[in-house]
């Protein structure tokens, strides 16, 4: 059974940091591209990050390139997202996903993934 459980999330002040997992199995990790999207409450699910299992290249959507940094720890089965100077703008519930490659997450709708989470919230107090 595909499972992917995602930590971390909480309340943070404005500027402040916070550090997601997501921990991955029933699938093979390195075969797949791991994402994190957020939907805040009223709006759209949009991407965030991904990075690629198999190169480690990475994508990262414009409002968060600078502030949020993706990893992946293979030994581990478990993709991390580091979030700094976190803005109330950031306030979301955080998902992570899995599909083939970078580019397919990036070509694909943001609700269309293979594997998705089930979300863990991230509240950004101002």
């Amino acid at each position: 059974e595909v499972q992917l459980v995602e930590s971390g999330g909480g309340l943070v002040q404005a500027g402040g940091s916070l550090r997601l997992s997501c921990a991955a199995s029933g699938f093979t990790f390195d075969d797949y591209a791991i994402g994190w999207f957020r939907q805040a409450p009223g709006k759209e699910r949009e991407g965030v990050s991904c990075i690629s299992s198999s190169d480690g290249s990475t994508y990262y959507a414009d409002s968060v390139k600078g502030r949020f940094t993706i990893s992946s720890d293979n030994a581990k089965n478990t993709v991390y997202l580091q979030m700094n100077s976190l803005k109330p703008e950031d306030t979301a519930v955080y998902y992570c996903a899995a599909d083939m490659t970078i580019a397919t997450m990036v070509g694909k709708s943001p609700y269309g993934m293979d594997y998705w989470g089930k979300g863990t919230l991230v509240t950004v107090s101002s």
